[in-house]
């Protein structure tokens, strides 16, 4: 399968609440199927994700694991990295996949805070690998976040140097 194709196109509107039963499970699928890729030695465990722009392209990505384990990389980041440097900044929703029967994959925080970054009103899709899944906004499982707006906020003045 390639890592880009395109949804079906009745699935337009931003956030992805509209989602067709078909383009929800097809996406799910699809980071069922990327999760197949993850290098993953060390964990042994695999993480795919697949995220659908709000022109309908979808993205899929897996984790990546080094024997430096803080330079490692989830499958959510790969993936939504991937769309970015294809120039996609705006985005419908993200299902991530993992082995874990008795309960839903649920991204680790920098996730949460790179999903965050491209905005806090669009679709998270928490998996099992039976293809039920758990709904939530990147505003729901950040809240409260710091995003780009925050960096344009009134400051305080001067900031007092130490001499």
């Amino acid at each position: 399968m390639d890592q880009v194709e395109v949804m079906n196109i009745r699935d337009q509107d931003q956030g992805s609440s509209n989602l067709s039963p078909e383009t929800l499970k097809r996406l799910i699928c699809q980071s069922q199927e990327a999760k197949i890729h993850a290098y993953c030695p060390y964990s042994k465990f695999r993480v795919g994700a697949a995220l659908l722009t709000v022109d309908n392209r979808v993205f899929t990505g897996c984790n990546v694991e080094n024997a430096c384990y803080n330079l490692g990389v989830c499958a959510e980041r790969n993936t939504m990295s991937k769309a970015v440097s294809e120039g996609y900044r705006s985005f419908k929703a993200i299902a991530v996949a993992s082995d874990m029967n008795d309960q839903f994959i649920s991204p680790c925080g920098g996730c949460r805070q790179f999903m965050r970054e491209f905005g806090s009103n669009w679709d998270v899709y928490l998996t099992k690998p039976d293809g039920s899944y758990q709904k939530m906004t990147v505003d729901e499982l950040l809240p409260l976040s710091f995003g780009p707006d925050d960096l344009s906020m009134k400051k305080v003045p001067d900031i007092p140097t130490e001499d």
